[in-house]
């Protein structure tokens, strides 16, 4: 072997060893840019769940909140309504203590009352039925007013038990009754 051949032949054996590290170096740097794109990608779509998910989370809060308010306007709404409702019943109680057949209703209250609290009962209601409760009811009319729209309030004479037979209380009672009624 000649000196130009052994030459040769190390040239040859490196220029293969520099292609074998270029090829190395080639992929490992495609390696790297897959392994990057990759990353990006796995990145980027973590990105758009998280995105799609707070959208998602967004769009449900303000639904919610959208459908309270709807709530919360009709449920005023019927409460207007309903205000309205027994404001109005008030007034026709207060119209009806004004009518005709009031004295006969209040007669049947004192009758009531006396049925069921006994002979001592004491018997109050507005000024204005002051002398139809005294000709009904007698010595156990109490004179001392009411304000109520209609109706009487009996006692016994010490007081113990009690008798609401006011118009505004039989609407308290009854209530929740108008309520179903109305809506």
């Amino acid at each position: 072997m000649t000196l130009e051949s052994l030459v040769e032949e190390i040239r040859r054996r490196g220029a293969a060893d520099v292609a074998a590290i270029e090829a190395e170096g080639n992929q490992t740097i495609a390696a790297i840019v897959a392994e990057r794109d990759a990353r990006v990608a796995a990145i980027a779509a973590d990105a758009a769940k998280a995105t799609e998910l707070e959208i998602a989370r967004e769009r449900s809060q303000r639904l919610a909140g959208a459908k309270l308010a709807t709530r919360k306007a009709l449920y005023e709404a019927r409460e207007r309504r309903l205000a309205r409702s027994v404001d109005a019943t008030r007034k026709l109680l207060a119209d009806f203590a004004r009518s005709a057949a009031y004295p006969a209703v209040l007669q049947k209250m004192v009758a009531a009352a006396t049925d069921e609290l006994g002979k001592g009962v004491r018997i109050r209601g507005r000024s204005e039925d002051a002398a139809l409760l005294q000709k009904v009811a007698g010595k156990a009319f109490d004179p001392a007013p009411v304000p109520i729209v209609g109706g009487l309030i009996a006692a016994t004479a010490n007081g113990d038990r009690r008798l609401n037979l006011s118009f505004d209380e039989l609407l308290r009672m009854r209530e929740d009754r108008v309520r179903e009624l109305l809506n």
